[in-house]
């Protein structure tokens, strides 16, 4: 224990050093001044790898080193969150990155394939001291002993798993298991699918892939980014923890509901409505709306010119609108080619008017008076109004605003009811690939933002430019008393002997000193270098269509399972998912070992399946609590009372407490329990929370109370009963689903002692 602790005290003395290194070398780049455009670019560089660091080197401190490895040879690894290096000539290591193949053994060895270790070590430390150590024996020839010896090699695993949670997901990097470590480590490219059953650890294992490929794939995707897609804001707060507790800061995490720039979906839609714009068929409609906004005349725009009316009528604006679409261009941008065509026929028409010869028909216009006519044309604001009307400029959110205002004319008249609303600002989540998809459809005609930068630049050059004229004239009036033949007014040079006023006011932009994941979040067409979605099995078609744009190389890893569908739109089929996409060329593996939920639990949560699904196999629990789940059937009308009551018997002394129930309960129910509150985005920290299954996703908790099981469907009663690290009770004022009529029942009390 002392000369671990003494280690720990070296480490921590190395890493104090390393980040005032880091902050002054920081703090001094980001202190230059003009400098040319390599040295800022080199600058940049350094700011943003130093920052990283720095960043790494704040996440990490109090939990930096947890592992020892003793090899047989006699040479011992510390295994750590991060890697770390002597400041000496050969950069010796003296903490091995828990992703570097020398510490994997760590993870894999076993008494029986020892990977060459005599010994594993895990440290347990609280900050910076040293609490406790406890030792596996893999060279069983070996008799030396420590008196840390852990017989079964479990006792730090068991320990996470019964430890108070705290209302943030913590790193696994001390009790990765051979499985996880399997999928953890699998090659970057292509599509991995992880399927797993509640506690199996599959959202951890794609937390710790993401920390692996950022440490193997680091020039890579430090470029292109990594994106975590979770199911809703609060488990994407239960998680937000983890990647930088394993040093890696340069993550997006995001709900689809916020990944189109500007858009955040704050409002809800029914099943129905989530089911409609979630079908696949809804990209086809998308695009049957822009083409109607494609219009003909009805029947003929006259535009005044010259005091002569042009006529255009259906025909004529018929040949430019196919002509256009032929370009097979998206909406906005074909929308200049548009425009040509209609500038020509209006041309023509005016050209055979006044150039004709009455005597033999041949056109007495020369090309410059053609280009004169179609100039003039273009001038005349009436053209441009039966432009906007043919082929209107359309923004995405127009776009499906107004089709979801008056969908009547693309889908049946049920689907319509369904997602039939006014024009509002407030989105959902739904709406989010629909504006995805109408931004594919419809692109953006960039002529304007063009002219608009070339204008900037134009006025930088030409400020900078007098910059360099007045700096001339300085050095005019300085010179022009000295003598002739003075050789110092011949040989001192001046800005403008050696740059010139474009390459000046080049030097004067702004730098972009965002990171990739801050620029990611703000461009709807960025391709990051992996995506990784959790309950992926709850996306929608419409969904998956924009997630495969960010992908195109199609390198990601999906967690999910099947069983916990409870989105209408979802598609749940891993083949359905990914065949428009990849066909069969994908990867599938599946965790089967359920680390969270005690073997009591899991019992009453899987006869909810099997009554579906006869055939359901759950994920084997690890371990037994000893307590049965109960159930407890309140008086008419005291629904909410008996929940209160319920809620102080369950809370543990630690960890936390989730109330799961429908969300129609949540306001009753949350001004009967103190403290508590009802929201989009719970405060997954205070010792009890309110919640419906679908924001339970992906979240556990010490206890969990279930209220009014028989309103879930089956895969939310699924997802509710699964929370729970130890205990787990039920309050019902109806009547209870089938398959949990076997629970037992207590009339008055829990029956559970607070741990």
């Amino acid at each position: 224990m002392r000369r671990e602790q003494e280690f720990i005290d070296s480490l921590y003395a190395r890493v104090d050093v390393l980040r005032g290194d880091t902050e002054v070398s920081v703090t001094d780049a980001l202190a230059q001044g003009n400098t040319p455009q390599q040295a800022r670019l080199e600058r940049d560089i350094l700011v943003a790898e130093r920052s990283g660091l720095l960043a790494a080197l704040n996440a990490v401190d109090g939990s930096l080193c947890f592992g020892r490895i003793d090899l047989a040879s006699g040479v011992s690894h510390h295994i750590g969150r991060i890697g770390l290096r002597r400041d000496d000539a050969e950069r010796t290591p003296i903490l091995i990155d828990w992703r570097a193949g020398v510490a994997r053994p760590f993870y894999l060895a076993t008494g029986h394939t020892p990977m060459g270790l005599r010994r594993r070590r895990h440290l347990t430390t609280d900050g910076r001291r040293v609490t406790a150590l406890h030792d596996e024996i893999l060279d069983l020839g070996d008799e030396t002993r420590t008196g840390h010896e852990d017989p079964s090699g479990d006792a730090v695993l068991l320990a996470a798993l019964n430890s108070a949670r705290t209302g943030r997901m913590s790193d696994i990097v001390q009790t990765i298991q051979a499985e996880q470590d399997r999928i953890i480590r699998a090659p970057h490219q292509g599509v991995l699918v992880v399927e797993g059953g509640p506690g199996t650890g599959k959202t951890a294992v794609a937390l710790h892939r993401a920390a692996y490929l950022l440490y193997e794939q680091r020039e890579l995707l430090a470029k292109r980014a990594v994106l975590i897609v979770g199911p809703n804001p609060a488990f994407l707060g239960y998680i937000g923890e983890v990647l930088p507790s394993l040093g890696e800061t340069g993550v997006l995490l995001a709900t689809v509901g916020e990944l189109f720039p500007g858009v955040r979906a704050t409002a809800a839609d029914t099943p129905a409505a989530a089911r409609v714009k979630g079908g696949a068929a809804m990209a086809e409609v998308l695009a049957a709306v822009v083409r109607d906004r494609q219009a003909l005349p009805d029947p003929v725009i006259a535009i005044e010119h010259d005091r002569e009316v042009l006529m255009l009528d259906d025909d004529l604006v018929r040949v430019a609108r196919e002509r256009t679409r032929e370009a097979k261009l998206p909406h906005n941008a074909a929308r200049e080619h548009f425009e040509g065509y209609v500038l020509n026929t209006l041309t023509d028409m005016v050209a055979e008017r006044i150039g004709t010869d009455p005597y033999d028909g041949s056109n007495l216009l020369d090309a410059s008076d053609i280009t004169q006519i179609r100039d003039e044309l273009a001038e005349n604001p009436e053209v441009w109004s039966a432009i906007d009307r043919l082929w209107p400029r359309i923004t995405p959110r127009r776009l499906v605003a107004d089709f979801l205002a008056e969908p009547d004319a693309y889908l049946s008249r049920e689907d319509a009811d369904a997602v039939r609303r006014p024009v509002t600002r407030a989105w959902t989540v739904a709406d989010v690939p629909l504006l995805d998809e109408a931004a594919e459809l419809l692109g953006e005609d960039d002529r304007l933002s063009r002219a608009r930068a070339e204008r900037r630049r134009e006025t930088q050059i030409a400020y900078a430019q007098g910059v360099l004229d007045v700096s001339y004239a300085s050095r005019t009036y300085e010179f022009e008393d000295k003598e002739d033949g003075d050789p110092d007014a011949s040989e001192v040079l001046s800005a403008h002997d050696i740059i010139d006023a474009e390459r000046f006011a080049e030097r004067h932009e702004e730098d972009d000193h965002r990171s990739a994941a801050e620029r990611a979040a703000a461009d709807r067409t960025w391709a990051f270098g992996h995506i990784i979605v959790d309950e992926a099995q709850e996306l929608s078609p419409m969904a998956w269509r924009l997630l495969m744009r960010r992908s195109p190389t199609r390198a990601m890893t999906l967690v999910g399972d099947p069983a916990q569908t409870a989105e209408a739109a979802g598609v749940g089929s891993w083949a359905d998912i990914l065949a428009p996409y990849v066909e069969d060329r994908w990867e599938h593996t599946r965790l089967g070992v359920n680390y969270r939920t005690p073997a009591e639990i899991m019992e009453v949560a899987a006869a909810v399946v099997r009554a579906a699904e006869p055939d359901f196999e759950p994920p084997s629990s690890v371990r037994s609590t000893g307590v049965r789940p109960w159930a407890r059937r309140s008086a008419a009308g005291e629904l909410p009372a008996a929940v209160a009551k319920a809620v102080a018997e369950l809370t543990p002394a630690e960890g936390r407490l989730a109330v799961i129930a429908p969300r129609e309960l949540h306001r009753a129910l949350a001004a009967r329990l103190d403290g508590v509150t009802a929201g989009a985005e719970p405060d997954l920290t205070r010792t009890v929370v309110l919640l419906d299954p679908r924001q339970a996703k992906g979240l556990e908790f010490d206890s969990v109370l279930v209220v009014e099981p028989g309103r879930f469907g089956t895969s939310d009663l699924y997802v509710a009963l699964t929370r729970a690290t130890q205990a787990l009770g039920v309050v019902h004022e109806g009547d209870l689903p089938a398959p949990l009529a076997g629970m037992t029942v207590t009339p008055g009390a829990s029956g559970i002692t607070k741990p």
